[in-house]
Protein backbone atom coordinates (compact mmCIF):
# COMPACT_ATOMS: atom_id res chain seq x y z
CA UNK A 1 0.00 0.00 0.00
CA UNK A 2 1.27 3.73 -0.93
CA UNK A 3 1.78 5.68 2.36
CA UNK A 4 0.76 8.99 1.72
CA UNK A 5 2.27 12.31 3.60
CA UNK A 6 -0.65 14.61 4.98
CA UNK A 7 0.48 18.26 6.21
CA UNK A 8 -1.45 20.64 7.74
CA UNK A 9 -0.97 23.88 6.79
CA UNK A 10 -2.58 26.21 9.72
CA UNK A 11 -2.51 29.82 11.94
CA UNK A 12 -4.64 28.32 14.19
CA UNK A 13 -3.53 25.85 16.64
CA UNK A 14 -7.11 24.63 17.17
CA UNK A 15 -7.88 24.10 13.88
CA UNK A 16 -4.52 22.20 13.75
CA UNK A 17 -5.52 20.05 16.92
CA UNK A 18 -8.97 19.46 14.77
CA UNK A 19 -7.32 18.39 12.15
CA UNK A 20 -4.55 16.16 14.14
CA UNK A 21 -7.65 14.09 15.16
CA UNK A 22 -9.14 13.54 12.03
CA UNK A 23 -6.23 12.16 10.52
CA UNK A 24 -4.74 10.07 14.00
CA UNK A 25 -4.87 6.73 11.50
CA UNK A 26 -2.46 8.13 9.63
CA UNK A 27 1.35 7.92 10.54
CA UNK A 28 2.98 10.90 8.32
CA UNK A 29 0.86 14.01 9.80
CA UNK A 30 2.76 17.00 9.73
CA UNK A 31 1.77 20.42 10.76
CA UNK A 32 3.12 23.51 9.88
CA UNK A 33 2.37 27.58 10.70
CA UNK A 34 0.82 29.51 7.20
CA UNK A 35 4.02 31.76 7.63
CA UNK A 36 6.10 28.82 6.89
CA UNK A 37 4.75 27.75 3.96
CA UNK A 38 6.69 29.41 1.40
CA UNK A 39 10.02 27.78 3.28
CA UNK A 40 9.07 24.53 4.47
CA UNK A 41 6.77 23.20 1.84
CA UNK A 42 9.15 22.43 -1.23
CA UNK A 43 11.45 20.26 1.52
CA UNK A 44 8.77 18.12 3.08
CA UNK A 45 6.77 17.62 -0.48
CA UNK A 46 3.91 16.49 0.82
CA UNK A 47 1.22 14.59 -0.76
CA UNK A 48 -2.21 16.02 1.07
CA UNK A 49 -1.84 19.66 1.95
CA UNK A 50 -5.08 20.63 4.35
CA UNK A 51 -4.79 24.35 3.91
CA UNK A 52 -7.11 26.04 6.83
CA UNK A 53 -8.24 29.27 5.58
CA UNK A 54 -5.32 32.02 6.71
CA UNK A 55 -6.81 35.57 7.84
CA UNK A 56 -5.63 37.61 5.12
CA UNK A 57 -6.85 37.16 1.25
CA UNK A 58 -4.00 35.16 0.34
CA UNK A 59 -5.77 31.76 -0.18
CA UNK A 60 -6.08 31.41 -3.26
CA UNK A 61 -2.34 32.47 -3.92
CA UNK A 62 -1.22 29.86 -1.32
CA UNK A 63 -2.71 26.88 -3.12
CA UNK A 64 -1.22 28.26 -6.33
CA UNK A 65 2.17 28.24 -4.93
CA UNK A 66 2.12 24.89 -3.94
CA UNK A 67 0.14 23.46 -7.15
CA UNK A 68 3.03 25.24 -9.04
CA UNK A 69 5.59 23.00 -6.99
CA UNK A 70 3.92 19.97 -7.68
CA UNK A 71 0.65 19.98 -9.56
CA UNK A 72 -0.22 15.86 -7.97
CA UNK A 73 -0.18 17.84 -4.75
CA UNK A 74 -3.87 17.26 -3.50
CA UNK A 75 -5.16 20.29 -1.89
CA UNK A 76 -7.94 20.22 0.83
CA UNK A 77 -9.03 24.01 1.41
CA UNK A 78 -10.75 23.97 4.54
CA UNK A 79 -12.47 27.75 4.88
CA UNK A 80 -13.87 29.17 7.96
CA UNK A 81 -16.58 31.11 6.47
CA UNK A 82 -19.58 30.55 3.61
CA UNK A 83 -18.17 32.36 1.02
CA UNK A 84 -18.61 31.25 -2.56
CA UNK A 85 -16.44 33.40 -4.24
CA UNK A 86 -13.36 31.87 -2.28
CA UNK A 87 -14.85 28.41 -3.54
CA UNK A 88 -14.49 28.95 -6.95
CA UNK A 89 -11.26 30.74 -6.67
CA UNK A 90 -9.60 28.06 -4.30
CA UNK A 91 -10.77 25.54 -6.68
CA UNK A 92 -10.01 27.43 -9.87
CA UNK A 93 -6.62 27.80 -8.27
CA UNK A 94 -5.96 23.82 -7.64
CA UNK A 95 -8.00 22.72 -4.73
CA UNK A 96 -9.46 19.66 -4.67
CA UNK A 97 -12.11 19.55 -1.92
CA UNK A 98 -13.56 22.54 0.13
CA UNK A 99 -15.24 22.23 2.85
CA UNK A 100 -16.57 24.94 5.31
CA UNK A 101 -15.39 24.40 9.32
CA UNK A 102 -17.17 24.00 11.30
CA UNK A 103 -20.45 22.62 9.56
CA UNK A 104 -18.87 20.26 7.80
CA UNK A 105 -16.25 18.51 9.81
CA UNK A 106 -18.74 15.13 9.97
CA UNK A 107 -18.46 15.50 5.64
CA UNK A 108 -14.52 15.54 5.65
CA UNK A 109 -14.17 12.29 8.10
CA UNK A 110 -16.98 10.90 5.51
CA UNK A 111 -14.89 11.80 2.50
CA UNK A 112 -11.47 11.29 4.14
CA UNK A 113 -10.98 7.53 2.11
CA UNK A 114 -11.50 8.80 -0.79
CA UNK A 115 -9.24 11.77 -0.92
CA UNK A 116 -6.60 9.35 0.34
CA UNK A 117 -7.38 6.93 -2.75
CA UNK A 118 -7.22 10.50 -4.77
CA UNK A 119 -3.51 11.11 -3.88
CA UNK A 120 -2.63 7.49 -4.28
CA UNK A 121 -4.32 7.30 -7.69
CA UNK A 122 -2.01 10.14 -8.42
CA UNK A 123 0.88 8.78 -7.18
CA UNK A 124 0.52 5.19 -9.45
CA UNK A 125 -0.27 7.37 -12.32
CA UNK A 126 2.93 9.73 -12.15
CA UNK A 127 4.76 6.58 -11.71
CA UNK A 128 3.21 4.70 -14.74
CA UNK A 129 3.80 7.28 -17.20
CA UNK A 130 7.27 7.63 -16.00
CA UNK A 131 7.40 4.26 -16.29
CA UNK A 132 6.20 4.02 -19.84
CA UNK A 133 8.00 6.26 -21.58
CA UNK A 134 10.96 5.52 -19.57
CA UNK A 135 12.11 9.07 -18.46
CA UNK A 136 12.01 11.63 -15.51
CA UNK A 137 8.50 13.80 -14.31
CA UNK A 138 10.18 17.32 -13.98
CA UNK A 139 8.98 19.82 -11.13
CA UNK A 140 9.88 17.90 -8.24
CA UNK A 141 13.66 16.30 -7.98
CA UNK A 142 15.56 14.68 -5.68
CA UNK A 143 18.30 16.03 -3.40
CA UNK A 144 20.86 13.56 -2.38
CA UNK A 145 23.64 15.37 0.01
CA UNK A 146 27.06 13.66 0.61
CA UNK A 147 28.52 14.52 3.72
CA UNK A 148 31.19 13.05 6.71
CA UNK A 149 32.11 13.93 9.63
CA UNK A 150 35.41 12.75 8.58
CA UNK A 151 37.87 14.28 6.45
CA UNK A 152 39.63 11.36 3.99
CA UNK A 153 36.33 9.32 3.62
CA UNK A 154 36.46 9.00 -0.08
CA UNK A 155 32.67 11.61 -0.21
CA UNK A 156 33.71 13.58 -2.79
CA UNK A 157 35.04 10.84 -5.35
CA UNK A 158 31.62 8.94 -4.51
CA UNK A 159 29.34 11.55 -5.01
CA UNK A 160 31.20 12.79 -8.44
CA UNK A 161 30.82 9.56 -9.50
CA UNK A 162 27.31 8.81 -8.66
CA UNK A 163 26.11 11.72 -10.12
CA UNK A 164 28.45 10.79 -13.53
CA UNK A 165 26.73 7.13 -13.10
CA UNK A 166 23.14 8.38 -12.99
CA UNK A 167 23.82 10.19 -15.94
CA UNK A 168 24.41 7.60 -17.88
CA UNK A 169 22.98 5.30 -17.02
CA UNK A 170 19.56 6.88 -17.34
CA UNK A 171 17.90 9.61 -19.15
CA UNK A 172 17.39 11.90 -15.91
CA UNK A 173 18.47 15.35 -15.85
CA UNK A 174 21.15 15.13 -13.04
CA UNK A 175 23.35 18.33 -11.43
CA UNK A 176 26.55 17.56 -9.52
CA UNK A 177 26.90 20.75 -6.79
CA UNK A 178 30.14 21.35 -5.26
CA UNK A 179 29.64 22.99 -1.58
CA UNK A 180 33.28 22.80 -0.12
CA UNK A 181 33.16 26.20 -0.36
CA UNK A 182 36.62 27.40 0.11
CA UNK A 183 38.71 24.49 -1.19
CA UNK A 184 36.60 22.77 -3.89
CA UNK A 185 37.63 18.98 -4.76
CA UNK A 186 34.99 17.99 -7.75
CA UNK A 187 36.75 19.53 -10.35
CA UNK A 188 39.84 16.89 -9.50
CA UNK A 189 38.44 14.25 -9.92
CA UNK A 190 36.31 15.30 -13.14
CA UNK A 191 39.04 16.85 -14.97
CA UNK A 192 37.29 19.76 -15.34
CA UNK A 193 38.86 23.60 -15.44
CA UNK A 194 36.66 26.47 -15.35
CA UNK A 195 37.18 30.54 -13.91
CA UNK A 196 33.04 29.91 -13.28
CA UNK A 197 31.50 29.26 -9.68
CA UNK A 198 28.34 28.85 -8.65
CA UNK A 199 29.42 32.36 -6.31
CA UNK A 200 28.63 34.06 -9.93
CA UNK A 201 24.63 33.03 -9.78
CA UNK A 202 24.82 35.85 -6.82
CA UNK A 203 23.50 38.41 -8.66
CA UNK A 204 20.22 36.80 -9.98
CA UNK A 205 19.46 34.86 -6.78
CA UNK A 206 16.23 36.29 -6.45
CA UNK A 207 15.28 35.96 -9.52
CA UNK A 208 17.05 32.95 -10.09
CA UNK A 209 15.79 30.24 -12.78
CA UNK A 210 16.92 27.33 -14.92
CA UNK A 211 18.77 29.26 -17.71
CA UNK A 212 20.92 31.15 -14.72
CA UNK A 213 22.09 27.38 -13.46
CA UNK A 214 22.92 26.29 -17.15
CA UNK A 215 24.76 29.11 -18.01
CA UNK A 216 27.16 28.85 -15.10
CA UNK A 217 27.55 25.48 -14.81
CA UNK A 218 30.02 22.75 -16.59
CA UNK A 219 29.71 19.59 -18.60
CA UNK A 220 31.82 17.22 -17.89
CA UNK A 221 33.52 15.61 -21.17
CA UNK A 222 32.25 12.03 -20.93
CA UNK A 223 28.93 12.13 -19.78
CA UNK A 224 27.76 15.72 -20.15
CA UNK A 225 26.73 16.00 -16.49
CA UNK A 226 26.21 19.42 -15.54
CA UNK A 227 28.07 20.19 -12.54
CA UNK A 228 28.23 23.75 -10.36
CA UNK A 229 31.53 24.11 -9.11
CA UNK A 230 32.93 25.67 -5.46
CA UNK A 231 34.31 29.44 -6.27
CA UNK A 232 37.35 27.75 -4.17
CA UNK A 233 37.42 30.85 -2.30
CA UNK A 234 36.71 31.73 2.16
CA UNK A 235 36.36 35.10 1.38
CA UNK A 236 33.87 34.79 -1.34
CA UNK A 237 32.10 31.81 0.71
CA UNK A 238 31.47 34.15 3.43
CA UNK A 239 29.85 36.86 1.20
CA UNK A 240 27.30 34.61 -0.14
CA UNK A 241 23.76 36.22 0.79
CA UNK A 242 22.59 34.22 3.56
CA UNK A 243 19.64 32.93 1.40
CA UNK A 244 21.61 31.69 -1.13
CA UNK A 245 22.12 28.20 -0.87
CA UNK A 246 17.99 27.63 -0.01
CA UNK A 247 16.93 29.58 -2.91
CA UNK A 248 19.72 27.99 -5.21
CA UNK A 249 18.68 24.37 -4.30
CA UNK A 250 14.95 25.01 -4.42
CA UNK A 251 15.46 26.02 -8.10
CA UNK A 252 17.59 23.03 -8.97
CA UNK A 253 14.99 20.90 -7.51
CA UNK A 254 12.54 21.99 -9.83
CA UNK A 255 15.28 22.20 -13.11
CA UNK A 256 16.27 18.94 -12.61
CA UNK A 257 15.64 15.33 -11.95
CA UNK A 258 18.40 14.69 -9.80
CA UNK A 259 20.60 17.03 -7.54
CA UNK A 260 23.50 15.47 -6.03
CA UNK A 261 25.46 17.74 -3.41
CA UNK A 262 28.97 17.05 -2.28
CA UNK A 263 29.05 18.65 1.58
CA UNK A 264 31.96 19.69 3.22
CA UNK A 265 33.09 18.09 6.55
CA UNK A 266 32.69 21.16 8.62
CA UNK A 267 29.30 22.38 10.12
CA UNK A 268 27.81 25.91 8.89
CA UNK A 269 24.75 27.17 7.90
CA UNK A 270 25.70 26.04 4.33
CA UNK A 271 25.79 22.88 5.18
CA UNK A 272 23.29 22.70 7.61
CA UNK A 273 20.64 24.17 4.87
CA UNK A 274 22.06 21.64 2.63
CA UNK A 275 21.30 19.06 4.85
CA UNK A 276 17.64 20.47 5.36
CA UNK A 277 16.91 20.46 1.93
CA UNK A 278 17.85 16.87 1.31
CA UNK A 279 15.56 14.53 0.76
CA UNK A 280 18.12 11.96 1.31
CA UNK A 281 21.89 12.16 3.46
CA UNK A 282 24.18 9.75 2.81
CA UNK A 283 27.01 9.63 5.35
CA UNK A 284 30.00 8.07 4.08
CA UNK A 285 31.72 6.34 7.14
CA UNK A 286 34.74 3.97 6.90
CA UNK A 287 35.68 1.28 8.96
CA UNK A 288 37.15 1.46 12.06
CA UNK A 289 37.17 2.93 15.16
CA UNK A 290 37.86 6.58 14.54
CA UNK A 291 35.09 6.68 12.11
CA UNK A 292 32.83 5.43 14.15
CA UNK A 293 33.52 7.68 17.05
CA UNK A 294 33.17 10.77 14.80
CA UNK A 295 29.58 9.29 13.32
CA UNK A 296 28.20 9.11 16.66
CA UNK A 297 29.42 12.61 17.80
CA UNK A 298 27.53 13.55 14.46
CA UNK A 299 24.06 11.66 15.40
CA UNK A 300 24.29 13.91 18.53
CA UNK A 301 25.32 17.18 16.36
CA UNK A 302 22.11 16.68 14.31
CA UNK A 303 19.79 15.88 16.88
CA UNK A 304 20.78 19.41 18.76
CA UNK A 305 20.46 21.02 15.42
CA UNK A 306 16.98 19.53 14.92
CA UNK A 307 18.47 17.76 11.59
CA UNK A 308 15.77 15.17 10.79
CA UNK A 309 17.40 11.76 10.46
CA UNK A 310 14.43 9.29 10.29
CA UNK A 311 13.93 7.87 6.54
CA UNK A 312 16.69 9.84 5.31
CA UNK A 313 20.22 9.50 6.73
CA UNK A 314 21.65 6.13 5.46
CA UNK A 315 25.10 5.19 5.35
CA UNK A 316 27.51 4.41 2.87
CA UNK A 317 30.40 1.72 3.93
CA UNK A 318 33.72 2.89 2.19
CA UNK A 319 36.63 1.31 1.63
CA UNK A 320 35.68 -2.18 2.59
CA UNK A 321 38.82 -4.97 2.37
CA UNK A 322 40.11 -7.70 3.98
CA UNK A 323 42.19 -5.89 6.65
CA UNK A 324 39.73 -3.54 7.86
CA UNK A 325 39.58 -3.17 11.44
CA UNK A 326 36.32 -3.80 11.80
CA UNK A 327 33.68 -5.18 8.87
CA UNK A 328 30.12 -4.86 8.14
CA UNK A 329 28.70 -6.80 10.74
CA UNK A 330 30.38 -5.24 13.01
CA UNK A 331 28.73 -2.04 11.94
CA UNK A 332 25.39 -3.52 11.75
CA UNK A 333 25.93 -4.81 15.64
CA UNK A 334 26.91 -0.99 16.85
CA UNK A 335 24.26 1.28 14.71
CA UNK A 336 21.12 1.09 14.08
CA UNK A 337 21.29 3.54 10.90
CA UNK A 338 20.57 1.38 7.50
CA UNK A 339 23.50 1.04 5.49
CA UNK A 340 22.68 1.85 1.51
CA UNK A 341 25.42 1.07 -0.24
CA UNK A 342 28.68 -1.28 0.21
CA UNK A 343 31.88 -0.03 -1.99
CA UNK A 344 34.82 -1.93 -2.10
CA UNK A 345 38.28 -0.87 -1.67
CA UNK A 346 40.17 -0.51 -5.08
CA UNK A 347 43.45 1.38 -4.71
CA UNK A 348 45.14 -0.61 -7.83
CA UNK A 349 42.04 0.49 -10.03
CA UNK A 350 41.27 3.93 -8.72
CA UNK A 351 44.98 5.61 -8.26
CA UNK A 352 46.84 5.46 -11.63
CA UNK A 353 42.75 7.35 -12.63
CA UNK A 354 42.93 10.02 -9.81
CA UNK A 355 46.47 10.30 -10.36
CA UNK A 356 45.86 11.24 -14.33
CA UNK A 357 43.24 13.15 -12.86
CA UNK A 358 40.66 11.18 -15.29
CA UNK A 359 36.87 10.49 -14.46
CA UNK A 360 35.84 7.13 -13.28
CA UNK A 361 33.13 6.45 -16.24
CA UNK A 362 33.69 7.46 -19.81
CA UNK A 363 30.41 5.95 -21.41
CA UNK A 364 27.30 3.56 -20.78
CA UNK A 365 27.96 -0.10 -20.45
CA UNK A 366 31.69 0.08 -20.68
CA UNK A 367 32.88 -3.32 -19.50
CA UNK A 368 36.69 -2.15 -18.30
CA UNK A 369 35.40 0.19 -15.20
CA UNK A 370 36.99 -0.19 -11.76
CA UNK A 371 35.76 -2.58 -8.99
CA UNK A 372 34.86 0.72 -7.24
CA UNK A 373 33.17 2.14 -9.96
CA UNK A 374 31.36 -1.19 -10.56
CA UNK A 375 29.92 -0.98 -6.80
CA UNK A 376 27.73 2.53 -7.59
CA UNK A 377 26.82 1.35 -11.10
CA UNK A 378 25.28 -1.69 -9.33
CA UNK A 379 23.78 1.02 -6.06
CA UNK A 380 22.72 3.51 -9.05
CA UNK A 381 21.10 0.62 -10.80
CA UNK A 382 19.07 -0.51 -7.63
CA UNK A 383 17.84 3.25 -7.17
CA UNK A 384 16.76 3.38 -10.69
CA UNK A 385 14.87 0.67 -10.07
Amino acid sequence: MIENKLLIISEDEAMKDQLRLILSEYKKVDAIQYEDLKTEIDRMAPDIVFLVQPKDDSSVEAVQFIQSLNPMTVVVFISLTQDFNLLRGVTRAGASDFFVFPDEMTLLNSKLDSIIQSAVDRKKSAEEIAASSQSFTRGRGQIYSFYSGKGGSGRTLIASTFAQTLKLESTAQVLLIDFNLQFGGVETYLSIESNRSLADLTPVINELNESHIRNVSERENHSKLEVLLSPKDAEVAESLPDEFISRLLRTCRRSYDFVIVDLPVHMNEATYTALEESDKIYYVLNLDTPSLQVLKQVEQLFKRLGVEMDERFELIVNGIGKDNELNVGDIKNFLSLPIEAKLNRDSKGLQPLINKGEPLRKEANEKKITQFAKDIRKWVLSKLG
